[in-house]
């Protein structure tokens, strides 16, 4: 188990650093390189419009690789979702800027993302239940937490990567080529984690399906339609929060605060930091008092946090913003540490690797493509505190809490020895 728990960790990490050293491009270079026409906020605007385009990619990679998945097997998806995903990656670090080829980069940008989206959507599904179908089912939730450090450690490298250039490199060096460096390392990455994952074996409850879905998406649809509603409603908070911290946030401290790169990301990075090494710790709370309690407090601290969250970014002050992206990330993992033994418990498995991945990034859909737009949207309308940002991410927090309360605890029952004998 602990092989392939580290095995899944480290693919995670790799495709999430794909995913978020895009982010980080966006809310830095991206709009002036490729949308130079606009305004500043119309140009962060577009950039953030195409870093949405990945999320919409999802559950469209949920789909094809979770056909895949429950019908051929989890670890085929393992594969073929890194490298589609690493391969793309480092396409956007070769794709030309708007001043050399016109509108065909942006263009060329909307489809590598689009790509890098949809391996990311294979990835989740493959990953999780792989770890999950081979886990013990009283520490299920400890080990599928696993996959789930993963874009902590993936958000950390692409960053720190980032940070390291944005130290060493003046800003022209740092247009000009310097942000094209993380998207190229994604290549090296790949190579090592397919290296990493070749030796994992297949999942014993796939093997022991005996009538594979013919076509898991009509079934999921037909059958758990609720269900994948429920999930990704349960789940956009999450999503609207991680990226609300790690994309608007960045954007927003340096543009509007004049906040210097450095600063935002350190503060970010420290947050994000402790809340990968908390997500075990979370997963082990799962496991004994049960998935959807830790879920529902989540969300519940997710509610009551976004206004001071944002009016500690609104100071500037390195120390209030951590602690307000800290307070944010803690509410965050409370749900998500348990979500990848969660979602895999509320499906079957002749069509679990579609029904869980299709509500995940679903949820993803519903709350990280939209946040970082809405969010410089409505910042824009206000003065320097930006409560309707507040306001929007509460307004989802509550939604999502709605859902869970609506989903059924599926954390097995601990067995209970008997009691003794007495003569």
């Amino acid at each position: 188990m602990l092989r392939l728990a580290a095995a899944s960790l480290a693919g995670t990490a790799i495709e999430f650093y794909d995913f978020f050293v895009y982010g980080t491009a966006a809310a830095l270079v991206l709009g002036p390189l490729f949308f130079p026409t606009f305004s500043p906020v119309a140009g962060t605007l577009a950039a953030f419009g195409t870093f949405g385009v990945g999320f919409v990619a999802r559950p469209l990679g949920s789909v094809l690789f979770g056909h895949i998945g429950d019908r051929h097997g989890r670890r085929p998806v393992l594969v073929a979702s890194l490298l589609l995903t690493g391969a793309s990656t480092v396409a956007v670090g070769c794709v030309p800027t708007y001043d050399t080829i016109g509108v065909a980069a942006p263009v060329l940008l909307l489809v590598l993302r689009f790509l890098q989206g949809l391996g990311l959507g294979g990835e989740w599904g493959g990953a999780v239940l792989l770890t999950a179908e081979h886990a013990p089912a009283e520490r299920r939730g400890l080990w599928s937490s696993f996959p789930q450090v993963g874009p902590a450690v993936g958000f950390l490298l692409a960053n720190g990567v980032t940070l390291a250039l944005a130290a060493t490199l003046s800003e022209a060096q740092f247009a000009a080529w310097g942000w094209r460096v993380p998207f190229w390392a994604a290549g090296v990455l790949a190579v090592a984690g397919l290296w990493l994952r070749s030796s994992l074996t297949e999942s014993p409850q796939f093997l022991k399906i005996d009538d594979h879905a013919r076509m898991p998406l009509a079934e999921v649809v037909r059958d758990h339609w609720r269900l994948v509603l429920l999930t990704a409603g349960a789940l956009a908070v999450g999503y609207a929060i991680f990226y609300a911290v790690t994309t608007w946030s960045l954007a927003y401290g340096t543009e509007r605060l004049g906040v210097s790169r450095t600063v935002m990301l350190v503060c970010i990075m420290g947050a994000v930091l402790v809340k990968g090494s908390l997500t075990p710790v979370a997963a082990l709370l799962g496991d004994r008092y049960g998935r959807r309690p830790m879920c529902l407090a989540g969300c519940a601290a997710a509610a009551v946090w976004m206004f001071p969250m944002v009016a500690l970014l609104a100071t500037g002050a390195p120390l209030l913003m951590f602690l307000g992206f800290l307070g944010a990330m803690l509410s965050f993992i409370t749900m998500f540490a348990v979500i990848a033994a969660y979602l895999p418990e509320l499906y079957e498995p002749r069509v679990r690797c579609t029904g869980a991945a299709v509500g995940y990034n679903l949820g993803g859909v519903l709350g990280g493509a939209l946040t970082p737009i809405a969010a410089t949207a409505l910042a824009e309308q206000g003065g320097r505190v930006p409560w309707g940002v507040g306001a929007y991410l509460t307004g989802i927090a509550l939604v999502s809490l709605g859902c869970f309360a609506l989903l059924p605890e599926t954390r097995p029952a601990r067995a209970v020895a008997p009691a003794p004998v007495m003569d």
